[in-house]
């Protein structure tokens, strides 16, 4: 089967919706230390930009790997760590970045882990959204984009571990030849 991508969201429209993030997120922080935990692998992209877009010295970035889709393209509804934090947030504001927010059970489990640590505030910042997959309600604090229930690649996102190095958002779409 030939696949071809369509664009969904440009970089261009990334770039200046990850800067509209960065400027919200450095005004609610500015009095705080803020700890960033970047989801890995697929919000390493959205992450990486969004931590130069936020304007505060007092900020520290860690990663938290999770996997919960495997080889397919829907979540298998089993989250499994696959990397910790390096060091401790208690009494921290802690901001998840994460690429994408579609099921819940993914960042609702993230929500619940990260509390037992005892930090001072948790919130979420998504790139994107898909509430028509929704099956636990989560609060996104900061949202990038709200997308239709489509299977999407690119800017960290990935299919079986390939695309993640797209510079914009697209779907991938099969025409059956081969």
């Amino acid at each position: 089967m030939a696949e071809r991508l369509v664009t969904l969201l440009s970089a261009e429209q990334i770039g200046e919706r990850v800067r509209e993030l960065g400027q919200k997120i450095t005004k609610d922080y500015q009095d705080r230390f803020l700890v960033l935990v970047i989801v890995l692998k697929g919000s390493f992209v959205f992450g990486a930009d969004l931590a130069r877009a936020i304007d505060l010295r007092d900020c520290r970035i860690d990663f938290l790997g999770t996997r919960s889709y495997g080889e397919g393209t829907s979540s298998s509804g089993v989250v499994q760590i696959t990397h910790d934090l390096s060091r401790p947030i208690d009494g921290q504001d802690v901001l998840i970045v994460e690429d994408i927010v579609d099921t819940g059970l993914t960042i609702a489990h993230l929500l619940d882990l990260l509390r037992t640590r005892k930090p001072r505030s948790v919130r979420i910042c998504s790139l994107l959204h898909k509430p028509a997959r929704a099956k636990v309600e989560v609060k996104i604090d900061y949202l990038g984009f709200t997308i239709e229930d489509r299977f999407v690649v690119g800017y960290g996102l990935d299919f079986a571990e390939r695309f993640r190095n797209l510079p914009f958002i697209g779907v991938v779409e099969c025409d059956g030849t081969r």
